[in-house]
């Protein structure tokens, strides 16, 4: 009796159980959909660059030697023509107070010959000796003036400083810049775009431009440039890109150094077919029918953004989609629908990498 009871009751629990599978099985499963929204899709390569000027001067002096004079300092506005920094140059000071003493000896023997020349005292061929090293003389002056002129560092255009590396009594070798100066175009972004990516950018081509530092604000600009030769390390390419509407350097809020987020705009289509992101699986999307049954479609993917992708091929408008559906779904299963969301067309998705 106890072991029929028993027999029973396993009987008894394994219908239950078997039920229960059945109903997760075939049961109604709850799910949230959405329809499919037309908006703007946006295909793009995406870059991250930063501003610069144009035309960036670094200043530096030809010799070596202590820093000692500062005529401008950082964010200074500069005339072409004007000191903006000075080197010692004690040692150059003397050689050109020897190269004068000894163009002036060569013009007193010079005009000594002559006047002996035009009494025929000496033959006219002393003369010609004498006005030689007359005119090396001169020259000789003329190039230790060069010489100390060179460690006046004197600014080559009208310009804004950006950086000063110099301090006052310190030694600056010959070469390395104590000032840049920022002049003559501008302000740029320079961008770094993927190997894989740049056969898809070309000079004039739109780019949509933004940064952190100025929340809310779009910069438009355009492809000016396409370096030719990329990075092996980075294995990427230089972009150069020009506002659409000028910055001048310090000028407005821009500041040279700032990061760009930079889109380079490569189509757009106006009227695509835009699911919610969550709703795909790869290439996957989960249908809902008219009958309230899961259905598996593998669609055409287009240009993907943040929250919405573009759908080329494999869906209707009229078609609701499952918003992140959960693994082990089932074609032909029963779905408890909430109601569909309205997907409103929203910003724009674009193809980044």
């Amino acid at each position: 009796m106890q072991r029929r009871t028993k027999i029973i009751a396993v009987a008894v629990v394994a219908a239950v159980l078997a039920g229960a599978g059945a109903a997760w099985l075939w049961g109604p499963v709850r799910v949230e959909t959405a329809r499919p929204s037309r908006g703007p899709a946006i295909e793009a390569v995406y870059a991250t660059g930063v501003v610069e000027p144009t035309v960036m001067v670094p200043i530096a002096p030809r010799s070596g030697g202590r820093l000692v004079a500062l005529e401008a300092d950082e964010g200074a506005s500069v005339r072409r023509g004007q000191v903006l920094a000075r080197i010692e140059a004690a040692d150059l000071d003397q050689t050109v107070q020897e190269m004068q003493a000894r163009e002036q000896l060569a013009r007193a023997q010079h005009e000594r010959t002559r006047e002996l020349v035009s009494q025929k005292f000496v033959s006219p061929a002393e003369l010609d000796r004498t006005r030689s090293e007359l005119q090396a003389a001169e020259a000789a002056l003329r190039r230790a003036q060069a010489q100390r002129n060179y460690n006046q560092l004197v600014a080559p255009a009208d310009g804004l400083v950006l950086r000063r590396d110099g301090e006052l009594g310190q030694y600056i070798p010959a070469g390395q810049p104590v000032l840049t100066l920022a002049c003559c175009a501008p302000l740029r972004v320079t961008a770094d775009v993927d190997e894989e990516d740049i056969p898809r950018v070309t000079v004039g081509q739109a780019v949509v431009m933004h940064t952190d530092a100025l929340p809310g604000r779009v910069f438009d600009g355009n492809v000016a440039e396409i370096t030719p030769k990329g990075d092996t390390v980075s294995r990427s390419y230089r972009v150069r890109i020009r506002f659409r509407e000028p910055v001048e350097v310090g000028a407005g809020p821009l500041r040279t150094g700032m990061t760009m987020d930079t889109n380079l705009i490569v189509a757009r289509r106006d009227n695509a077919l835009l699911v919610p992101n969550s709703a795909l699986k790869g290439n996957v999307l989960w249908l809902v029918d008219a009958d309230d049954r899961l259905q598996r479609r593998e669609v055409r993917k287009g240009a993907t953004g943040t929250e919405r992708t573009e759908v080329l091929a494999g869906l209707r408008d009229d078609e609701s989609v499952v918003l992140s559906p959960a693994e082990g779904l089932r074609e032909g299963r029963r779905a408890h629908v909430k109601p569909p969301i309205a997907e409103a067309s929203a910003a724009s998705p674009a193809a980044s990498r």
